[in-house]
């Protein structure tokens, strides 16, 4: 299964990255390659974002499920494609290193199914990490920025 982890450290509180990263749309736009988002509900979103693969841009749509609000330390989802045989999930997760300070997680993975999954999968093994790594730098770099 392609995955990725990626952790880094803001100078923010614990309560303002949660005040940021418990609203979808705070974060829905930061995941490289954003089209357009739209909420269901709470708890569901549909994302649309291209995907550049490297020998190929690919325009991806995902359903999006929250499967856990954990304030103020947890958020975690379920993926499922809606235009490609996708399925995985996700955290974005914080641990509070001191008043003042907060280590941010971000964890992604996403599997391709069906007659191309293999090698997709294959391509996938380097796109996830890049794309796990991307997300939660611009997500700690908006929360600076936002909370400066």
């Amino acid at each position: 299964m392609p995955a990725g982890v990626h952790e880094t450290q803001i100078n923010v509180p614990i309560e303002e990255v949660w005040d940021f990263v418990s609203s979808i749309n705070n974060w829905a736009p930061l995941v490289p390659g954003y089209i357009t988002h739209d909420l269901i509900n709470e708890n569901e979103s549909t994302w649309e974002f291209k995907g550049d693969l490297g020998f190929m841009k690919k325009t991806v749509k995902l359903k999006v499920d929250i499967t856990e609000w954990g304030e103020p330390t947890l958020v975690t989802f379920n993926l499922t494609g809606t235009s490609d045989n996708f399925k995985g999930g996700g955290y974005f997760k914080a641990e509070k290193l001191d008043d003042h300070t907060t280590k941010m997680i971000g964890s992604l993975d996403i599997t391709a199914g069906g007659a191309m999954g293999p090698m997709v999968n294959a391509i996938l093994k380097s796109f996830v990490p890049k794309t796990a790594e991307e997300l939660t730098i611009a997500v700690a770099e908006e929360i600076a920025k936002v909370k400066a």
